[in-house]
């Protein structure tokens, strides 16, 4: 049994909130402002902590800002309809473990609940560089985990952006990051991969930096593009022999998602450009 505690305004949200939690075996406290949620958490240790953005007087990452600036660890899911950028990296700079957005189907908040408690209060913190709308940097560890996260947070800045852009877009990001936390990061999570990602109006452009030495495609014996004639899927087999993930649409798949991507020429470092017009 995990200890979460919603800090929510409305008690229409409240109580559905406290008697979905409560059926998947939980201890849930309920606080309505964000006074009576810090008095709670001075005299109790919760393992979630699910936080309205617009609460009254003091706002949800108001309350989170105290609670890091206190040295509280606790995982947080921010829950709100205000999706603009502002909030979004707001709640990145805070350590906001995810985000989810108002209304919202019960299954999909109790999966990123589960996900929450998985790991306790042991998430890896991200670094963020920049929070402003047209230029984000942040600075992540080499770990599968935390990359699904931020993958989260970045797609959400793109919501004005044509459905077919967002999808390319999110596509050849995802591919692209877990190879430099795979690759370049060896997933080991002290060593670091940096992400930038700039918007203008006429482009969308991600720079991805991680720690490796790079490579040479010839030398991957993971890679589709590497796979004998007689054995189009030994790239598969040397994958899981190797302990990385399954799946992926490779290098050559990447390209196609994009209107841009070039590698330095160690090849640790990639950008990729999706023109908007």
């Amino acid at each position: 049994m995990k200890n979460i505690l919603v800090v929510e305004d409305s008690a229409l949200v409240r109580n559905f909130l406290n008697d979905l939690l409560a059926k998947t075996g939980h201890r849930v406290t309920m606080a309505s402002n964000a006074e009576e949620a810090l008095e709670k958490l001075q005299r109790e240790n919760y393992d979630l902590i699910l936080l309205d953005v617009w609460l009254h007087k003091m706002n949800g990452l108001e309350l989170l800002a105290k609670l890091r600036a206190a040295g509280k660890s606790a995982t947080a899911v921010i829950m709100t309809a205000d999706d603009t950028p502002e909030t979004l990296l707001t709640a990145v700079r805070e350590q906001a473990f995810q985000y989810i957005r108002k209304p919202f189907e019960p299954k999909a908040l109790l999966d990123v609940v589960e996900l929450a408690l998985a790991g306790g209060a042991e998430h890896l913190p991200i670094e963020v560089i920049s929070a402003r709308p047209e230029w984000v940097e942040l600075v992540v560890p080499s770990d599968l985990h935390t990359a699904e996260r931020i993958q989260v947070f970045l797609d959400q800045l793109k919501n004005d952006l044509p459905a077919e852009v967002r999808d390319s877009v999110g596509r050849a990001f995802r591919e692209l990051l877990l190879n430099a936390v795979e690759w370049g990061g060896r997933l080991d999570p002290n060593r670091k991969v940096r992400i930038a990602c700039l918007r203008t109006r006429r482009m969308v452009l991600y720079r991805i930096a991680d720690p490796g030495q790079g490579f040479r495609l010839e030398d991957l014996p993971h890679a589709a593009v590497n796979n004998p004639p007689e054995d189009p899927l030994r790239h598969h087999q040397v994958r899981e022999e190797q302990g990385l993930r399954a799946g992926g649409f490779g290098l050559l798949m990447t390209r196609t998602f994009v209107d841009e991507l070039l590698f330095n020429e160690a090849r640790n470092e990639v950008v990729f450009i999706k023109y908007l017009d």
